[in-house]
């Protein structure tokens, strides 16, 4: 495997955090697994939203990718012609309709966790049992900052008076 240097002049955590991104991306084939699925990168977004909020309608949706509604519309249709998402009437309102994931969304997402998982883990069983306890304390310290952004930039404040504590990483 190829590793990935850190960002040339740059020493920050950012550029560390960067050049781990670029590895990851590396030791996951560089999205070759998904060349064969029928999905891109938005359309796995939104499948992930729809496995942590099935049922949502379009609107919601929307919102949570800050992105606009025909735009993620034609997300959707893709999905659903892919087989992977189904819209169904809403029980609540008749004007609108919801957005599950169909049993091959569910499946087509565990294999793509399961497949991340066993690179992963490949490379974690290569460090010692401190070296992964410190870098789950810093991953989850990242996530909990990361998710803190996220809430705030949809309500737009620094933080947005929501307190985010995603559930810890553990080894």
């Amino acid at each position: 495997m190829v590793l990935v240097p850190p960002l040339p002049h740059r020493a920050d955590g950012a550029a560390t955090v960067s050049s781990v991104v670029e590895l990851l991306e590396v030791l996951w084939g560089g999205g070759r697994e998904l060349e064969s699925r029928p999905v891109s990168v938005s359309q796995l977004r939104v499948l992930y939203v729809l496995a942590e909020s099935d049922g949502i309608n379009l609107r919601t949706l929307s919102e949570i990718l800050d992105s606009r509604p025909s735009s993620v519309s034609r997300l959707c249709d893709r999905l659903e012609a892919a087989g992977l998402v189904q819209r169904t009437a809403s029980t609540t309102s008749r004007r609108e309709l919801e957005l599950h994931l169909t049993p091959t969304g569910l499946a087509f997402l565990a294999d793509l966790r399961t497949a991340r998982e066993q690179a992963l883990a490949a490379v974690l069983d290569g460090m010692s049992p401190a070296e992964r306890g410190a870098l789950l304390t810093g991953l989850n310290a990242f996530r909990t900052s990361a998710a803190r952004r996220a809430a705030g930039d949809a309500v737009g404040g620094p933080t947005g008076g929501a307190e985010v504590a995603p559930t810890p990483l553990t080894a």
